[in-house]
């Protein structure tokens, strides 16, 4: 499941590399561009469930999906995204600003500067061409506008979240996007969960490690 502001597109690479391995995948998406939204199941058949989610995407798949998983990769995520206290303070102004430009002329403007940070240090050019392609539909900024309160009030793991599952966590050394405090959150809310850190990417995880990383992880599963 992708995160906020992005589309099931970013999974090309990696549907690539699970699709040579034989394995069946599907990719949820909550429809904030032209692509409609897509749900996501559970399919039939033998070997472990696996979620694999961006950023804001573990919040945003189904419980009974969720609660079901076998293991869980966590690329880019957090335990809450906006720390509690002083140190949360700059990231909730500037929360409060983006929902503003949310619902004005600004709002594609504001998605274009978000994904540069989320790619930073790496150009934008190496993203597909996401949500920003052609103009906001007023389904995708509803959306859009619902999902940012969403990503605002995560407070530790979602419900359904399930306790026996192996995890594994990508960070971004680069990160411009989750601050320190949430990436630490996240690692406290799962302690045994295997941690990874690709060194000179950003909240996009822009590398060519990531998909080798992944899969060779989830072939390691029992």
């Amino acid at each position: 499941m992708h995160g906020w502001a992005s589309d099931a597109q970013r999974w090309g690479p990696l549907q690539a590399a699970w699709t040579a391995r034989g394995w069946h995948g599907q990719c949820g998406d909550r429809g904030y561009g032209p692509r409609p939204p897509q749900t996501v199941d559970w399919l039939e058949g033998g070997g472990p469930r696996v979620v694999i989610a961006h950023s804001l995407g573990l919040h945003l798949l189904p419980t009974p999906v969720l609660e079901r998983a076998d293991a869980v990769v966590l690329l880019a995520s957090f335990g809450r995204f906006v720390p509690e206290g002083r140190e949360g303070r700059p990231l909730r102004h500037a929360m409060t600003a983006m929902a503003h430009q949310l619902g004005g002329p600004q709002a594609e403007a504001m998605l274009k500067t978000f994904q540069q940070r989320a790619a930073a240090p790496q150009p934008t050019s190496l993203l597909p061409p996401g949500i920003t392609a052609e103009p906001l539909s007023d389904r995708g900024r509803h959306q859009l506008e619902e999902d940012l309160q969403l990503l605002t009030s995560t407070a530790g793991l979602p419900a359904g979240f399930p306790p026996q599952a192996r995890v594994l966590i990508v960070e971004g050394g680069e990160d411009q996007i989750v601050v320190p405090e949430a990436r630490q959150l996240l690692r406290n809310a799962v302690p045994t969960a295997d941690i990874l850190v690709l060194a000179g990417v950003g909240h996009c995880l822009l590398s060519p490690a990531l998909d080798p990383l992944v899969c060779g992880w989830i072939e390691g599963l029992p």
